[in-house]
């Protein structure tokens, strides 16, 4: 099976005219169907609101795009918070979910007037000597421990995930966040990552559900909102089965009305924050071949490198490959797709079948859109490449340049040590 590229390769020759590769590509046509499909698929929730996650694609005109559908912003880290305050966000727009956090952040989200999302039971004491008091709106993250499963199949290991407060934790911190002057709460949770099947959204519904209803009534505090967080998935592989949005939500809409509208709790908001869901699929990286290589297996050297996309080299993930204008020939040559990084693991695909790669061919990598460029680095003094936004009428616009030997000299400028050197 084969993944269609949503750019044809005559676009790519006329947008390498004049921005050189590697580069990242999104699409904001998909970009923007996708957000109205997500917006309608819990429209059933009056005060639903997607909280995107910076992290996974961290550019204002993403941001700015999203923005346009009521989306508001998950962020976990100061340079994140001031992204989005740069681009407008202020207030409950802005939802801080962060892990082991400096308490300058804190000081800042509230600052801003975001909703913080307190990741340990321990951080109620942090956030009252940094503010000076505890806000009136908080939330907490849970994390029930053991296994998550679905039809007995283990989708993830929330025992020994970082993140969240125990059972018990989470009530004696609703009980201390109440005394101390807290009126609104939320939960929040991130049990499963990259699920790529309708179930998990409405297990983890009624996971969240049924322990605010609990909390309402074993502490008396007001439940505001349920931040399903992320974790539905996109489907890498071209044999994959794609989540239906429109059967997630309408799953998570029964378990609502079974468990919190009988408990008088029919009033409660629900977020999300979907990073991987929004952006994945709408964006590529796309790279030139520039070397081929015939020693114990065949080799094809591509101008990015895990610099560029470090999904492949940091988990092994799977990325589909096109070698664009070769989209209905057989693929009967087996590669190793390479970066040029003094790493052995700098490879993109692994014993991978395609058609026959020749010097100058351009390769579109699929679902990069999310936690692509953003996990970028510098290392062996690699460049991040440019980002563009293919925009709906067909133009194309640069939405981030490309780094330069300037950019990775900058933090010298307190000496003359590399002075030259740019």
């Amino acid at each position: 099976m084969e993944k269609k590229p949503f750019v044809t390769l005559e676009q790519l020759q006329e947008i390498t005219k004049k921005y050189p590769t590697p580069f990242y590509l999104y699409d904001e046509k998909g970009i923007r169907e996708n957000a109205r499909r997500l917006k309608e698929a819990f429209s059933w929730n009056k005060g639903y609101k997607e909280y995107f996650a910076v992290k996974a694609t961290p550019n204002p005109f993403i941001l700015n795009i999203l923005k346009e559908f009521g989306c508001g912003t998950d962020c976990s880290s100061m340079t994140e918070l001031k992204m989005s305050e740069a681009c407008g966000f202020s207030g409950s727009d802005i939802m801080f979910s962060s892990n082991d956090t400096p308490l300058e952040e804190f000081a800042y989200a509230d600052k801003l007037g975001a909703i913080i999302n307190l990741d340990d039971i321990t951080h109620i004491e942090c956030v009252e000597k940094t503010l000076g008091y505890i806000p009136e709106t908080i939330s907490c993250r849970f994390n029930p421990g053991g296994v998550f499963k679905i039809s007995n199949d283990i989708m993830d290991n929330p025992g020994d995930s970082k993140y969240g407060m125990t059972t018990e934790q989470i009530f004696e911190a609703f009980k201390i966040l109440k005394e101390k002057g807290a009126r609104h709460f939320g939960i929040h949770a991130f049990l499963a990552s990259n699920t790529v099947t309708n179930e998990y959204y409405p297990m983890l519904a009624k996971i969240l559900f049924e322990l605010a209803v609990r909390l309402h009534e074993e502490t008396g505090a007001h439940i505001s909102f349920i931040n399903l967080s992320g974790g539905i998935g996109i489907p890498y592989r071209p044999d994959q089965e794609p989540n239906d949005i429109r059967v997630i939500g309408e799953g998570v809409r029964q378990v609502y009305e079974e468990i919190l509208v009988p408990a008088g709790m029919g009033d409660v908001a629900l977020c999300t924050e979907l990073g991987r869901f929004m952006l994945g699929p709408y964006g590529c990286l796309v790279t030139k071949a520039i070397h081929e290589k015939h020693t114990h297996k065949e080799y094809a050297g591509v101008d990015a490198c895990a610099v560029n996309l470090m999904r492949p080299a940091m988990y092994g993930a799977y990325h589909h490959i096109t070698v664009m204008g070769k989209e209905n020939a057989p693929c009967d040559h087996m590669y190793d797709v390479v970066g040029s990084l003094c790493e052995n693991n700098d490879k993109f695909a692994i014993d991978r079948m395609l058609p026959e790669i020749e010097k100058g061919d351009l390769l579109v990598i699929h679902d990069t859109g999310a936690h692509g460029f953003a996990m970028g680095y510098n290392y062996n003094g690699k460049l991040k490449s440019a980002e563009l936004l293919l925009k709906e009428d067909g133009s194309v616009e640069m939405i981030r340049r490309a780094e330069t030997a300037k950019d990775y000299f900058a933090t010298f400028d307190f000496c003359d040590i590399l002075k030259g050197a740019e």
